[in-house]
């Protein structure tokens, strides 16, 4: 009756990430573990309606491949790696006639109890005046330089209808994806299905006027103050020219920021090292 009951866990395992947005959802969560994100995002991930995502999560927490925690109204997932341990034992340990090391190390999955973790994906919410060139710039940045070790967004304070188009051009012509970037409010950012944010960093001129929204205690959050594009005058060379030290700036800080220890630092140092990039007497493109 217990190989019975094996095999029947491994089939019902096995069969639920057999369709292409539940198997999409799990490499999304295996990707960040150990840490666990909302299903809103989960859903935005895979590019599907919320209430059709909540329907494969529940198929995927019945057969104990993810787990569900509530955190307010938020309903956050997680992957569950002794769940997959258990799936790929039964590989091993029934489809090999005992022989393991047929398949190599293609089973080495750390367990949940040895704390040996896939290193943790960061969100990071860029903010500016109007979410259309200076942090659109900033999250293609990082998608590209974070190579999954930092998932990206931005929003504005006062998001404009569409970005600027020079600054998405420009972005074409150095590789970036620009198929989602667009300008977005803060405000989507605070709700219960918003995804939750480990970094918040301002790229506001605040020397020259421009001012983000009171961030609050709960991120971690850094201050880059930059100039807004927006106010380039000159011809289209010299407004070009303007872009790529732009560009250049936000790479130099992007890079610094993904090379920090984090997992050495306390939040406070964090904090105080995030400011440090944005000064520009320190920081130069």
């Amino acid at each position: 009756m217990e190989a019975n009951s094996r095999e029947a866990s491994a089939i019902e395992g096995f069969g639920s990430l057999a369709q292409a947005t539940r198997l999409a959802a799990v490499r999304h969560l295996l990707a960040v573990h150990p840490q666990s994100l909302p299903a809103g995002e989960i859903a935005r991930l895979c590019e599907v309606p919320h209430n059709t995502m909540s329907t494969h999560l529940a198929i995927l927490s019945r057969a104990g491949l993810i787990s569900v925690e509530k955190d307010g109204r938020s309903m956050n997932y997680r992957a569950d790696v002794d769940g997959f341990r258990g799936l790929l034992e039964f590989l091993s340990r029934d489809c090999c006639n005992g022989r393991p090391e047929l398949c190599g190390d293609a089973f080495d999955l750390p367990s949940e109890a040895t704390g040996k973790f896939m290193t943790p994906a960061f969100n990071v919410l860029f903010l500016c005046t109007q979410n259309s060139a200076r942090s659109i710039i900033a999250e293609a940045l990082l998608e590209k330089i974070g190579r999954g070790r930092f998932r990206a967004y931005s929003a504005g304070s006062e998001p404009a209808r569409e970005p600027v188009p020079e600054v998405i051009d420009r972005l074409k012509a150095l590789g970036h994806d620009v198929s989602r970037l667009h300008p977005k409010s803060w405000d989507e950012f605070r709700g219960p299905l918003a995804p939750r944010m480990d970094f918040v960093i301002a790229l506001c001129d605040a020397p020259n006027g421009q001012f983000c929204p009171d961030l609050g205690a709960q991120f971690v959050t850094g201050a880059w103050p930059l100039p807004d594009p927006a106010q380039f005058t000159g011809s289209p060379a010299e407004r070009t020219t303007l872009l790529n030290e732009l560009y250049a700036m936000i790479r130099r800080r992007i890079e610094i920021f993904t090379s920090l220890p984090f997992d050495s630092l306390d939040r406070m140092a964090i904090k105080a090292r995030l400011d440090e990039i944005g000064d520009t007497t320190r920081v130069s493109p």
